[in-house]
């Protein structure tokens, strides 16, 4: 090993390497091997996931990628995530996966080869040393990686150096539209394993929120509350799973009113509202997605419970539209209907008729769920935001009212209000299952639920 060694991802300040030294690292280490009974979670699915892959493209040389670590500042990467795609089809999910790629190799008229190419653990001997020297893939400095014959037991698929991938010609994930396309459309319906993980993710979040509630009193006093919330969810989030499945909007008072607000840097005032849209990511990549609107005071104020409940309505009417054969969109216009009827009614809006109840509902209300938050976004239209739904498909139903300060059409007492309440839900072969049930939605329900949370926290002294 030469002290001028340039393809390790050494730091700046790093010292020299003997020859000494280097032989003295290279010698009487134990032996450390995977149990061969490891797998990755999903071990048994995912190859009837890539034969379905391989139907779509017969003959095609197939590459999706896992992706590439992001410098974050100098010499230190953001955390990384492979590729959903990549997942789901290898069953690999964890932060060692960055630069690896898997490929599928035309064997046939009508099949492929699964070859993942990797970057297997760094020898301890005759080696230059990654082991220990190397910053970014070190397994002293960021851990252990599996050899090639560990990683085709974790995963069953046959696995290659990835100094071997060169640059193969074939349609890239990374690149391709159609297969991009396919591998969200493949992943429109969820087998029974992914509906699990996602009810694991459901339940995770669930207990986050019961945290945040117990944390009120705290975070009320600190003078960056929102913030306060997020990291107690967050905790949650690292604690169970792989952390959250997206930035987790903490919106206090008028901050509701911001569709994705993530600053959380705000003041907590107990008159107000807090807007919480949180999940919980498993280490399995897959999250929840999970809103509700919960008064500071314990207690909805008669204006914000009238707000409320009209999002309630809204979100009723939308859940009672989800069953097989229905049109995606349905349950959006169900919702949209009650949010336009219900403004008329407070005479904001002259009548329920034309979109311009758009100006206090701003987005859509509702999207696919899955190993993404806004989940197989690369779909074709057709199959997505204009097709039917089917048994299997998960979802989120999350009507909003978002009634900006400043704005002049709105009495003053409802300026200011954002409420959004979001579940997520499975399809059925009769309707949907509710899987965020555990959760109250009601102004009721909300109102105990918080106060036995914070009293069984915060007991009364005798």
């Amino acid at each position: 090993m030469t002290d001028a060694s340039t393809h390790l991802n050494t730091g700046s300040h790093d010292r020299p390497v003997s020859p000494e030294l280097s032989r003295f690292m290279a010698g009487a280490w134990a032996a450390t091997p995977l149990p061969d009974s490891a797998r990755v979670p999903g071990h048994d699915v995912t190859p009837a996931r890539r034969a379905r892959l391989s139907a779509r493209f017969p003959g095609e040389r197939l590459i999706i990628p896992a992706g590439e670590l992001k410098v974050r500042s100098n010499d230190c990467d953001h955390r990384f995530r492979p590729h959903s795609a990549y997942a789901w089809l290898t069953g690999l999910t964890g932060e060692d996966q960055a630069g690896h790629v898997l490929v599928l190799e035309p064997s046939g008229p009508h099949a492929h080869e699964a070859v993942l190419y990797l970057r297997p653990r760094s020898p301890r001997a005759g080696g230059d040393g990654e082991f220990y020297r190397d910053r970014r893939y070190g397994e002293f400095w960021v851990g252990r990686r599996p050899d090639l014959a560990e990683a085709e037991r974790l995963t069953g698929i046959r696995c290659a150096h990835l100094d071997g991938l060169g640059s193969p010609a074939g349609r890239d994930a990374a690149t391709d539209t159609e297969l991009a396309s396919a591998l969200s459309e493949l992943r429109l319906v969820k087998d029974a394993w992914e509906v699990a993980q996602l009810q694991l993710a459901v339940d995770h979040t669930t207990a986050g929120f019961e945290d945040v509630v117990r944390a009120l009193p705290r975070a009320l006093a600190h003078p960056r509350g929102e913030r306060w919330i997020e990291g107690v969810f967050g905790l949650r989030a690292r604690a169970e799973g792989n952390g959250t499945g997206y930035e987790t909007i903490a919106a206090s008072g008028a901050h509701a009113c911001t569709l994705h607000w993530i600053r959380n840097d705000g003041r907590l005032n107990g008159s107000e509202l807090l807007l919480l849209d949180a999940g919980v990511e498993t280490d399995t990549l897959y999250t929840a997605d999970i809103t509700r609107t919960l008064p500071l005071s314990g207690r909805f104020s008669p204006v914000q419970r009238q707000v409320y409940e009209l999002v309630l309505a809204a979100q009723e009417a939308g859940i009672a539209a989800l069953r097989p054969g229905a049109s995606f969109g349905d349950f959006h216009r169900a919702g949209m209907r009650v949010i336009a009827e219900g403004l008329a009614e407070w005479g904001v809006l002259k009548d329920a008729e034309g979109d311009l109840h758009r100006r206090y509902t701003l987005c859509s209300s509702g999207h696919m769920l899955g190993l993404d938050v806004h989940d197989c976004a690369k779909a074709r239209a057709e199959t997505y935001l204009e097709g039917v739904l089917e048994e299997g498909q998960v979802l989120t139903v999350e009507p909003g009212l978002y009634l900006q300060p400043d704005d002049e059409t709105l009495p003053a007492e409802l300026r200011g209000i954002g409420v959004r309440i979001e579940d997520d839900l499975v399809i059925t072969a009769n309707g949907a299952r509710l899987m965020s049930g555990g959760l109250p939605r009601t102004v009721s329900g909300i109102e105990e639920w918080m106060g036995h949370l914070l009293e069984a926290s915060h007991p009364a002294t005798p």
